[in-house]
């Protein structure tokens, strides 16, 4: 079974990691993706199906106290409309095709 899936009963190596250590890390990965205006969530998805938007999603069911908005404003370092206005592309057919591709590859997807 593949040691990546949520499926999965092995012990995984990050659950051993300190939670100061794994929220550096973290914050660093958010950090790195606010200076990297250029990697748009439409290729992140289509990468590795995951973006910005989803890592606000998923610092809320981590029990973050923030609504969708919120959340967003977090991860973009500024409200979420002003980043898309500021920095996001129109998707291209190929993007989209290579995003829709890459999430079925997701689990549960």
């Amino acid at each position: 079974m593949d040691t990546n899936s949520p499926l999965d009963k092995t012990p995984d190596s990050l659950d051993t990691l300190p939670d100061a250590v794994a929220a550096a890390a973290f914050r660093r990965l958010v950090r790195h993706l606010r200076h990297r205006h250029d990697a748009q969530n439409i290729d992140l998805m289509g990468l590795a199906g995951f973006c910005r938007n989803c890592l606000a999603d998923w610092i809320i069911d981590a029990g973050a106290p923030l609504d969708k908005v919120a959340a967003r404003e977090a991860i973009h370092g500024l409200p979420a409309a002003e980043w898309k206005a500021r920095y996001q592309t129109e998707a291209t057919p190929e993007q989209l095709a290579r995003m829709a591709q890459s999430m079925q590859r997701n689990p549960g997807g």
